[in-house]
């Protein structure tokens, strides 16, 4: 027999209007709902109704893991600071690592990710190709010193995410790991009802050079995506940017005083020509100091993820050391550059015989600066952020835009941390050779948010059967005994079903019960009242559609009854599970 929720007894504190802080659905509906309370900037308390659903989704979670072999452990959040150390990532991890010092002056932080310790874990323990592979998982908090958490659960310094990683002898034994998690991935989302794509992604903080994310579509979501109809989809960062230019002919570099000009918006207005024909000039340094210009075509932005690829430690100009180099702000160009300097251009920008860049001195422009004989490019590099429009790498069409919550992500480290850790085993011909190795995440509170964030209407969260704190709520609308009493029966029914069932037995107005049922979202409600009593029926309510329907005591039972046996069968994270009993 499931558990039956009696209201009575639930903390369930709702809320009438919305967080002023709240920004978006997620946010705003988990908080009303009593699914969660903000403790802290970025830091939440989950209540019992979303503590529920954060299980629900940890079980799937686990199921989908167990069935691809994948063991589970529990690594500490507390990782000490000699690990990063060994892998370089204490200092390149950058702010957002929360770092502290014990009594004892020993350098520790709370973990964002367990590459490192997961390495130390397994290199004087696995030692011959005979034990390999081995997929090894946990679902923990992690914790992340972000600079302005936002978004409620979908931008947090706390969060619980479920890491995996993967040991191998081969790359073939670590594309059949990656494949085998990709697939459990996108289960995961299925049967969290949610709406996804898998992307092309970069591997970021993270290393290793093959990256897939799962994306959550929405419109709250911070990533931009491109895709195409032939299949190809990509995080907008870290697509392939192919795009046409378009070219301002004249017959030679003409100097134009352009006064008040400093933009490339200005600019294109100011000659009465696309953004698309311009060229936008971008200064900074790398690692080692040399001054760099990057050029890229001045209707696209410059990809920093590719910038630091181009030019290792690429960091912008400050105005003062602009100065310094005698650069204009707004007037760069690649005419007149310093000796030192490195030129650097995007490759889209290879086939424009004439550019309308900064003329190196304000107030200037040039007008058919031509590549060649005007100025010389150093090194042509993939420099920009693709954009709707530009074109598919993989079949040459236009790219659609989508916007996406990240959810998931799979990747392919190599010996990135076994390397740099010195994690090794003995192959079969007893030579040590180092990991190769995978890793694979999935964001389970994010998970929750995105759930909310696509299933949810102006009276609250339409919660998919597979992850709703309960499947069902009853709400006898009196607290007469007669009522009461046949309420219960059918909860009690319902339950001994294997249906997870909700009875709002709390002293409320009817209206109150509503309103609740609405915003918590159960997804079937069983409305018993007192004319429906004494007819023998009750009314039902598909959260999802709105859709009521009457019927007899009997008949509801033998509806759930029958849709109890395809419970399990249901696509989609059962989100039509209740739809036969409108039909």
């Amino acid at each position: 027999m499931a558990e039956i929720l009696h209201l009575s007894k639930l903390y369930m504190p709702t809320l009438k209007e919305d967080p002023a802080d709240a920004e978006i659905a997620s946010h705003k509906l988990l908080l009303r709902s009593g699914m969660i309370r903000k403790t802290a900037s970025g830091v939440y308390t989950f209540l019992p109704l979303g503590f529920r659903v954060l299980k629900k989704i940890e079980r799937i979670v686990r199921e989908e893991m167990d069935g691809i072999g994948s063991q589970e452990i529990m690594m500490p959040a507390l990782q000490p600071s000699e690990l990063w150390h060994e892998s370089g990532r204490w200092n390149d991890y950058g702010p957002e690592l929360m770092r502290l010092t014990d009594r004892h002056d020993h350098g520790f932080c709370l973990g964002p990710t367990h590459e490192e310790l997961i390495t130390a874990l397994v290199r004087d323990e696995l030692r011959s190709y005979k034990q390999l592979p081995v997929s090894l998982y946990q679902i923990q908090v992690k914790f992340r010193d972000e600079i302005r958490p936002r978004f409620g659960l979908l931008r947090s310094r706390e969060f619980i995410m479920k890491d995996a990683y993967s040991f191998h002898d081969s790359q073939e034994s670590l594309q059949q790991t990656y494949d085998d998690m990709s697939g459990a991935y996108g289960r995961i989302c299925d049967r969290c009802a949610l709406e996804w794509r898998a992307v092309e992604a970069d591997s970021g903080q993270i290393g290793g050079s093959v990256s897939i994310e799962f994306m959550a579509l929405a419109e709250s979501g911070e990533a931009e995506l491109v895709h195409c109809a032939c299949g190809y989809a990509a995080d907008a960062e870290a697509a392939e940017c192919i795009c046409r230019p378009a070219v301002h002919k004249v017959d030679a570099m003409e100097k134009i005083a352009t006064p008040g000009v400093h933009t490339i918006d200005e600019l294109a207005e100011f000659l009465s020509i696309p953004a698309s024909a311009t060229v936008k000039a971008l200064s900074g340094k790398g690692a080692d100091g040399e001054l760099v210009v990057f050029f890229i075509p001045g209707d696209h932005e410059l990809n920093d993820i590719k910038a630091d690829r181009a030019v290792p430690g690429f960091a912008f100009l400050t105005d003062e050391e602009m100065e310094s180099f005698g650069l204009h702000k707004g007037s760069m160009g690649p005419v007149g550059l310093p000796e030192e300097a490195r030129v650097v251009a995007d490759r889209n920008l290879k086939g424009v015989p004439a550019w309308v860049v900064g003329a190196n001195e304000d107030g200037f422009h040039y007008v058919g600066a031509q590549l060649g004989v005007d100025f010389q490019v150093d090194e042509w590099a993939d420099l920009c952020i693709a954009v709707p429009g530009d074109s598919c790498p993989e079949c040459h069409c236009a790219l659609e835009g989508a916007r996406g919550i990240e959810v998931s992500q799979v990747f392919q480290l190599g010996d990135k941390y076994s390397r740099t850790m010195d994690a090794t085993y003995l192959d079969k011909d007893g030579k040590e050779q180092y990991f190769i190795m995978g890793c694979y995440g999935v964001g389970v509170s994010r998970t929750l948010a995105a759930i909310v964030e696509q299933h949810n209407d102006d009276d609250g969260i339409i919660w998919p059967p597979s992850v709703a704190p309960a499947q069902v709520c009853v709400l006898p609308l009196s607290s007469d005994d007669t009522v009461m009493n046949a309420a219960t029966g059918i909860a009690d029914k319902l339950a001994k079903m294997g249906f997870e069932v909700a009875i709002d037995d709390r002293d409320e107005r009817a209206g109150v019960k509503f309103a609740d049922a609405d915003l918590v979202g159960w997804p079937l409600q069983v409305i018993v009242g007192k004319r429906g009593v004494a007819e023998g029926k009750v009314e039902l309510k598909r959260r999802r559609t709105g859709e009521r329907r009457e019927m007899s005591f009997d008949y509801m039972e033998e509806m759930m009854s029958f849709v109890n046996r395809q419970m399990r069968n249901m696509p989609q994270g059962g989100t039509n599970l209740f739809a036969s009993f409108f039909e």
